[in-house]
């Protein structure tokens, strides 16, 4: 038995004063005991302030859940002494295995923060035979703790988007930082009041608004006004992606108010929002029969194609460019795309600014697919809090093993 304490010891990285002085295997139960015991006499440590040498004053029995035992749930039991400190007052111990007020091993965390960015934590649950608001609360707690200690004194290029919670409009908005391609914070909601929350936010962390030199956003309505109040004089450069998007969507409209006719050509939608050189032969020849029967659609893809040849213009022909697609695009008489048109010329600034600072948010979209691949992977999450704690896991690069105890 000696020599299976001291393997267990080993195991468990023990060191004086801790000592393992019995274990208790239930085969029935598929469940290890290892018991730990201080040395008789020993002192510790106030854990407040520091000062060594301290006598027990008394002890409390404390249970944590270990790694698992090959295929057995493992557990250490303990006798935690308590402390008088002259200055502090009665204080527990801590222990070297676990955390202050932790039901689960400093490894157990560790294992449960490396499944939890792979694996939805309802499935980390049933694989170790824990509730799942534990997992949660365990989870929660790391992440605010790394979190607490992120510096964001270099960030320069801010990229903002948001995405989808769950269905009825609920959503978060992430603001990621474009140079390292990392979301600094994510937050419930995608109005105007979002940027006064991530403004507290990014100054908490050592970064400061002043610095910012680009921030690259869509043309939401919801967002324009909370940048110019809690981020005033940073440039706006509106995502080239989305402004293509927001075109597409404009082309659609036009088809959908003349697909009423019958038509031989099948995936019409897919022909028409995608970009001809990523057709092939017989894709471009059904394009062409399509463009021949509506006619409005047609010239709707035109303008669409022509504004995508926007971005491929030298600087300083850019804005000469855009008044000739937009005299073009707002004498159409297509009313989606003369609403495009118009929106344009009220973000003019905006887009033309692109060809300055060349930020988009494709890295943000990026971000946006894994955090809906892991909430696909989880069916959903039943509260926001736990949807962003998933972000940050998956997009926030968070360095758990620097911040390990």
């Amino acid at each position: 038995m000696h020599e299976v304490r001291q393997l267990f010891e080993k195991a468990l990285g023990l060191v004086s004063p801790w000592k393992v002085t019995r274990s208790e295997f239930d085969l029935a139960h598929r469940r290890l005991d290892l018991f730990l015991d201080f040395d008789r006499g020993a002192r510790f440590a106030c854990p407040q302030c520091g000062a060594a040498g301290r006598a027990v004053h008394d002890t409390e029995d404390k249970v944590w859940r270990h790694l698992d035992f090959f295929q057995y749930q493992a557990y250490l039991h303990a006798r935690v002494p308590r402390i008088r400190c002259e200055r502090d007052g009665v204080r527990l111990v801590e222990v070297p295995w676990a955390r202050p007020g932790s039901g689960f091993t400093h490894l157990f965390e560790a294992l449960v923060m490396t499944l939890a960015g792979e694996m939805p934590v309802r499935a980390i649950a049933a694989l170790l035979g824990e509730h799942d608001t534990r997992i949660w609360r365990l989870v929660h707690f790391h992440i605010e703790r790394v979190r607490a200690t992120e510096d964001f004194s270099k960030v320069r290029h801010l990229g903002v988007d948001e995405t989808s919670q769950r269905r009825g409009h609920h959503y978060i908005s992430l603001f990621c930082d474009l140079d390292r391609a990392k979301l600094l914070f994510a937050t419930p909601g995608h109005g105007a009041d979002t940027f006064g929350r991530f403004r507290q936010d990014l100054i908490a962390h050592g970064g400061d608004p002043g610095q910012l030199r680009e921030l690259c956003m869509d043309m939401s309505p919801r967002y324009l006004p909370g940048a110019a109040e809690h981020l005033p004089g940073v440039p706006i450069t509106y995502d080239r992606y989305h402004l293509v998007q927001e075109i597409n969507w404009a082309v659609d409209l036009v088809r959908r108010s003349e697909g009423s006719r019958p038509s031989t050509v099948k995936r019409g939608r897919y022909l028409w929002l995608t970009n001809p050189e990523r057709l092939n032969h017989r894709q471009r020849a059904d394009l062409r029969r399509l463009a021949a029967q509506y006619r409005r659609t047609a010239r709707a893809y035109r303008i669409k194609l022509a504004f995508q040849e926007l971005f491929r213009q030298a600087p300083e022909d850019a804005e000469a460019y855009l008044r000739h697609w937009y005299a073009w695009a707002i004498r159409s008489r297509l009313a989606p795309i003369t609403a495009f048109a118009r929106s344009i010329r009220w973000h003019w600034a905006g887009v033309l600014r692109w060809f300055t600072s060349r930020v988009n948010n494709g890295i943000l979209e990026a971000m946006c697919s894994l955090i809906q691949a892991a909430k696909r992977r989880a069916r959903g999450y039943r509260t926001t809090e736990n949807l962003i704690a998933i972000a940050y896991l998956v997009v926030g690069k968070l360095d758990f093993a620097t911040h390990a105890e």
